[in-house]
């Protein structure tokens, strides 16, 4: 039974005292696949350069949201061309909006995300998207935009059914962080809503650890709180929830068969 973790931050440095200790747990638990993302060109840099010494760890370079108004002249052009050239950058990411913040830089994100999304298309990338508190916003710029189709994952999911329904019919993966574990979760019809053939696990480490875990640094390993938690949901035993978000992961993200 194997999984693979679409979204974590292994840059990051709460994993700066041991993150191969880190990634050896993920391969113990059963992730047969990492891909974790920057939040900027030099977290994309530092991305790239994780996954560059292990055959099994994936990177994606993206300008976030919260660090679109710091981006310098020049960085748009840098995320490009790390990811024409570079076969580890398997998305574009993590991209989006966030208007969470009382201070979020409205027109700097939407300049940032329409730049990022040109590049995906560009380059036939998949996106790994990004949305805090700004679920009517980023349909509204989608449709504005005339983007209708588009190859990639809402990560971190937190919208409610009909966000779901949208992001879905333009064609997007749906993934769920072990959020879905804490014993105040209320959007049980959302998981179930979301088709199997488009569901992706995640642990966006290192936060949001599962329930059993809440006072610690989450982490790859984790993922597998998240598959439980989904095929309680669906109904479905762990190991075909494993099989299809594996399955679903690879192809969207082009990743190679173990």
């Amino acid at each position: 039974m194997t999984y693979i973790d679409t979204h974590t931050h292994l840059h990051f440095e709460e994993f700066d005292g041991d993150r191969e200790a880190v990634i050896t747990r993920a391969r113990e638990a059963g992730v047969a696949q990492i891909i974790t993302l920057g939040t900027g060109l030099t977290s994309s840099t530092q991305t790239l350069e994780i996954a560059r010494r292990r055959p099994h760890v994936f990177a994606a370079a993206g300008i976030h949201p919260s660090e679109a108004h710091l981006a310098a002249p020049g960085d748009v052009d840098a995320i490009r061309d790390l990811a024409k050239q570079e076969a580890k950058i398997v998305a574009i990411g993590e991209i989006g909006l966030d208007f969470y913040w009382d201070k979020t830089y409205h027109r700097e994100q939407y300049q940032m995300f329409r730049a990022m999304l040109r590049i995906a298309r560009e380059l036939a990338m998949p996106v790994a998207i990004h949305n805090r508190s700004a679920q009517r916003e980023m349909q509204w710029f989608f449709q504005e935009e005339k983007i209708t189709t588009l190859d990639g994952v809402m990560h971190c999911f937190a919208g409610e059914v009909i966000d779901a329904r949208f992001y879905l019919e333009m064609g997007l993966h749906i993934s769920f962080t072990a959020d879905i574990t804490f014993p105040n979760f209320s959007r049980g019809e959302v998981l179930k809503f979301v088709p199997l053939d488009r569901l992706l696990l995640e642990t966006d480490s290192p936060f949001i650890p599962p329930s059993p875990l809440r006072k610690q640094r989450n982490e790859p390993a984790n993922v597998v709180y998240v598959a439980e938690k989904l095929a309680e949901i669906h109904r479905k035993p762990r190991e075909e929830i494993a099989r299809i978000t594996t399955g679903n992961a690879r192809r969207l993200f082009r990743l190679p068969q173990e």
